[in-house]
């Protein structure tokens, strides 16, 4: 079993977009990968499907029934918001302990590969005792940082894989996924984080349908990620 934890720059950067990529990858080259979203803001019920934790599921070619999702996403909270606020609109709380202990779990009993969607931005709260960061230390696997193409993503990715590398996690690759309407294009923002970034390998996932395919492989193979 490998885990592979996918973080992001930002907040509504693609994480999603890159994990269920990697997902049906992997699934399409015979590996028995499996996605979890533990923690998902903004969740409405009645559009189950379209949710990200949805998303991943139909990846795996399952239903977004009721079940399913509550199997891969068991903290989901309504309001927009970083999950510790919209916890705490709810009545409800969220701790680094109980979190760390589902992924654990479910690292535990994965049959193949195992990608944790994480849940805003790098430092976004996530519990009311942890970021994201401390999300990523607590499980301690190797992580895909997830950067976009619009204007300060350059700046923002830099920041998080710094504070990643200074929190001494494994950074195994960067996906840089590129944004709806963007004023900077895929292959520059690319170049400018390998000029900052020398050896780090980094992939870019552009929305042209037509080239993803190459994309996802050398995306999972960066990550270490095989059937």
């Amino acid at each position: 079993m490998s885990a592979l934890f996918i973080a992001g720059a930002g907040t509504d950067i693609g994480k999603t977009f890159v994990c269920a990529g990697l997902l049906r990858h992997l699934r399409a080259a015979g590996a028995d990968a499996r996605a979890i979203k533990p923690v998902a803001s903004g969740f409405d019920p009645q559009a189950a499907a379209a949710s990200d934790a949805g998303v991943l599921l139909a990846a795996m070619e399952l239903p977004a029934s009721a079940e399913n999702i509550a199997a891969i996403c068991p903290w989901r909270f309504a309001a927009p918001l970083s999950p510790d606020i919209a916890a705490r609109r709810e009545g409800r709380s969220l701790h680094l302990a109980e979190l760390a202990a589902f992924c654990r779990a479910r690292m535990a009993q994965a049959p193949g590969p195992l990608l944790i969607e994480g849940a805003g931005g790098l430092m976004s709260p996530v519990a009311e005792d942890a970021t994201g960061l401390d999300w990523m230390r607590a499980l301690g696997c190797p992580a895909l940082l997830v950067a976009g193409t619009y204007l300060g993503a350059i700046s923002h990715a830099l920041t998080a894989a710094a504070a990643m590398r200074g929190a001494g996690l494994e950074l195994r690759a960067l996906a840089v996924s590129e944004s709806p309407q963007s004023s900077v294009s895929l292959a520059e923002t690319r170049a400018a984080l390998a000029r900052f970034l020398p050896g780090a390998a980094i992939t870019g996932i552009a929305r042209d349908a037509k080239s993803q395919g190459e994309s996802f492989r050398a995306l999972a193979a960066a990550c270490g990620l095989s059937a």
